[in-house]
């Protein structure tokens, strides 16, 4: 007698539940972009959401108790030029978010505490290099202020925000990159391009460690990182039949599990939950969001439920672990925007009898602060992201931080910081942030410039005064010219003017003479008949 047993796992009853209307948002212009984006972010603070916007491209950022209908003419993120593609919140700093939009252009933003008042045209930094339009941007998870860049110029650029400047430039994928997803201590990079190919690199080197095949479909295809080293990638067959696989680093050319889920044409984005190991699979254009379960035992992907919705979804959005109430027994909540404008709060739920804290279900997650700096992670430094217990609540901690951006120095500033001996600030290159209260008490050591580089310095100055002098010598001889010019023309007006009243004179005379003998004329004509009467009264 053979009989099946049922898996033990205590996600096996997940289920998910949606939010009443009025305890939704409602009346958002979500983005029409094409672009195969998630087009929401969000955090325990804030909810991010791509819009249509007017004259460039824009997202909205709502507090969570902003709930209901929102205002037409809510203020809004809008200082890129074009439309907006991909959003991403820092993982270290709840205010602070990133945008990459069709203007080449990315920028990072400073959220105030209860949202915006009025619209925010005026980014924290501009981060440029990208030749065409940037589509994805990704957080490194346990670095600060580390920030990756993917554009259609099918370049990949890691940066520094913190000092505005470019970390690592990587350069070897021949077309577009769809996804990128660094492992759990950030050591590793894993890409998936338009070629069809999966590639994992050192993401501090640029050095190109492993590539395979990842899909045979066409269409786009996403892969990540799961918290124990594999990865999870999603993809199309040739038959456009949509699959998910699960793969080993050092053997991405075979897969573990290779499963085909359905014939949709949405592109599938999975989100991930390190805490419990569930992955959430949500298609562009689906109603459902399926959700498995990653386990050691064969067959490693088990599928546990599917949350079913009447409308098809445009956008989700995955709440952190710090965001969950953990006095339901919520295990995960979905942002899901909806063609209608309606972005839908979708909650999943275990259920437990026990109103305790469920230590099970809420291992240590992922805290706010970061483990190490940028400068310490390109330096070669690794650190898992720190992590801290939800028990007793979350409260954030990010609300005195602001980002602030210190650019290098050139070596002018450098030299004159030297010879004035002070250090500190940003002549002298002392990089600070307010993310991590750090600071450095004594400065920057001052720079120090061997006689060639002063002599070189030196030969400048002089060919600069050079060209100055030569300029002044030219501006001074251009005016000569000018006020010659203006002289000349200056006596020929007086000359002009000359003429015009010797003739003005001789016409008056002559007037005055003709009338003179109009008036002599008459005169005779009135004497002529008196001296005619009298010369016949004489005869008479």
């Amino acid at each position: 007698m053979s009989f099946r047993v049922v898996r033990s796992s205590k996600f096996r009853h997940v289920y998910g539940q949606s939010l009443k209307r009025e305890q939704c948002y409602d009346n958002i212009r979500v983005s029409k972009s094409s672009w195969d984006s998630t087009f929401c972010a969000v955090n325990p603070k804030f909810l991010a959401i791509i819009v249509e916007s007017a004259g460039g491209g824009a997202f909205i950022v709502l507090p969570h108790n902003k709930v209901g209908r929102i205002a037409a003419d809510h203020p809004l993120v809008g200082g890129h030029k074009g439309p907006v593609l991909d959003i991403a919140w820092c993982p270290h700093n709840d205010n602070v978010i990133a945008s990459g939009s069709e203007d080449c252009v990315v920028k990072v933003w400073q959220i105030p505490d209860g949202g915006l008042s009025r619209t925010l045209t005026e980014p924290v930094v501009d981060l440029v290099f990208h030749q065409r339009r940037v589509g994805l941007v990704l957080w490194h998870p346990s670095a600060l202020n580390v920030l990756l860049t993917a554009g259609s110029d099918n370049q990949v650029v890691i940066w520094n925000v913190g000092t505005g400047e470019i970390l690592v430039h990587i350069d070897s994928h021949p077309d577009i990159v769809y996804s990128a997803c660094f492992n759990w201590d950030g050591s590793k990079l894993v890409t998936t391009c338009k070629d069809k190919k999966i590639r994992i690199y050192d993401p501090r080197s640029a050095e190109l460690e492993s590539e395979a095949m990842c899909h045979e479909g066409s269409k786009a295809t996403r892969a990540i990182f799961l918290r124990h080293g594999l990865i999870f990638t999603t993809g199309f067959n040739r038959s456009s039949e949509r699959q998910y696989s699960l793969r080993a680093p050092d053997a991405l050319n075979e897969p573990i599990v290779m499963v085909e889920l359905d014939t949709s044409n949405g592109v599938m984005f999975p989100l991930y939950d390190a805490d419990t190991n569930l992955i959430y699979l949500c298609g562009k254009g689906d109603s459902v969001i399926r959700y498995f379960e990653v386990t050691p035992e064969p067959p490693f992907v088990h599928y546990i439920n599917t949350f079913q919705t009447p409308d098809p979804q445009r956008g989700i959005g995955l709440m952190p672990k710090r965001g969950c109430d953990v006095t339901t027994c919520e295990i995960a909540k979905f942002y899901r925007l909806n063609n209608n404008g309606l972005c839908q709060v979708i909650s999943m739920t275990v259920p437990r009898k026990s109103d305790l804290f469920q230590e099970d279900l809420y291992p240590d997650t992922l805290a706010e602060d970061a483990a190490i700096t940028a400068e310490e992670w390109i330096a070669g430094k690794d650190a898992d992201p720190l992590t801290f217990s939800l028990k007793g609540g979350y409260v954030s901690s990010s609300g005195n931080n602001s980002l602030s951006v210190s650019k290098k120095a050139n070596i002018l500033n450098k030299a004159s910081a030297s010879r004035g001996g002070g250090g500190g600030g940003l002549a002298s290159g002392n990089h600070s942030s307010a993310n991590n209260n750090e600071s450095n008490d004594g400065g920057a050591p001052a720079a120090i410039f061997s006689e060639k580089d002063h002599r070189n310095i030196l030969d400048e100055i002089r060919k600069l005064k050079a060209i100055i002098v030569k300029q002044e010598n030219r501006i001074r001889a251009l005016e000569a010219k000018v006020n010659a010019a203006a002289g000349d023309e200056t006596d020929a007006r007086n000359s002009n003017k000359n003429g015009s009243g010797q003739a003005a004179a001789a016409t008056s005379a002559a007037a005055a003479a003709a009338e003179s003998s109009h008036a002599s004329e008459s005169a005779n004509d009135h004497a002529a008949p008196a001296s005619t009467a009298g010369n016949a009264h004489e005869e008479d």
